[in-house]
């Protein structure tokens, strides 16, 4: 298959318009689970840009650890704690306990620390059960998950080591070995991938999609958290996971030139969060 590169023209195309008389909750409701003691962050990255990207509601699901300071970063996120510091098997029943029923989509794994692979897999299985679409990062991206995925709407967000520890393959430097090796996994295993890197490669295994970024300021921690965030807010709005994933690595990607522009090689990524709006505006159709 031949792989198209994403512009404008082709984004605005997946992007859907939202109703002039819809109401809170009509344009996406997104669970995000992650955090740990050390990696505090992670999901809140995650949490805003899924607000960012026109998202309504967002659950921030966080070690109890991390309340505290995840509620001080922002008022615009709805905490919900974990019982425990990593998670369990009796936090993923309390926490499935806890959830809105209308819960559209959720991304799960951004610095989340995983008691037992059991209760990752509990916590995937209960979600796709509910019809949540799902995007999975960091340490989600487990080879145990893989049969629980299969033509389940789910898109998964690895790093080249990543890939390797998910899928048991090492990504070729060359970019045509790649795409190939993407789409082979992809139709495989029934999951929409994107691979991150200097050119992000996603794929459903039918249609494949690239975008390559040259930002070399995007090497900064947490960038791969706001995709993730994109990711689960464009699910939020939309069944088609190719066509979310794809928006979400081209606003990400935008977003991301934009403060290269300003700050040259010193952002971070709150500056990502920052410049999303302006780069999405030109995307917005209200119907």
């Amino acid at each position: 298959m031949v792989a198209k590169n994403l512009s404008v023209p082709l984004v605005k195309k997946f992007i859907p318009s939202r109703k002039s008389s819809s109401r809170k909750g009509d344009n996406g409701i997104v669970l995000v689970v992650g955090g740990s003691y050390i990696y505090h962050g992670a999901p809140i990255l995650s949490s805003i840009a899924a607000l960012r990207c026109g998202t309504d509601l967002v659950y921030t699901c966080v070690p109890k650890i991390n309340v505290t300071p995840t509620r001080a970063i922002s008022p615009n996120l709805i905490v919900i704690p974990l019982v425990d510091q990593k998670l369990t098997r009796g936090a993923v029943n309390k926490l499935v306990g806890a959830l809105p029923r209308n819960l559209d989509s959720a991304t799960i794994g951004m610095g989340l620390a995983i008691q037992e692979r059991n209760s990752l897999l509990l916590l995937v299985q209960s979600l796709l059960d509910r019809d949540v679409r799902l995007s999975l990062d960091a340490s989600a991206l487990v080879p145990e998950v893989l049969p629980l995925l299969k033509n389940k709407n789910v898109v998964v967000t690895p790093h080249a080591g990543e890939f390797k520890r998910l899928f048991g393959e090492v990504p070729p430097n060359s970019k045509t070995q790649r795409i190939k090796l993407v789409e082979k996994n992809a139709k495989e295993y029934g999951v929409t991938i994107l691979l991150k890197g200097p050119t992000d490669v996603i794929s459903n295994g039918k249609t494949t999609y690239l975008y390559e970024k040259k930002i070399p300021a995007m090497t900064v921690g947490g960038t791969g958290d706001v995709l993730s965030g994109l990711v689960a807010g464009m699910l939020s709005k939309s069944r088609n996971t190719l066509e979310s994933a794809a928006c979400a690595a081209f606003i990400n990607g935008l977003a991301g030139k934009a403060v290269q522009k300003k700050l040259g090689l010193h952002m971070t990524s709150m500056d990502l969060l920052d410049e999303i709006p302006s780069v999405m505006k030109p995307f917005d159709k209200i119907v």
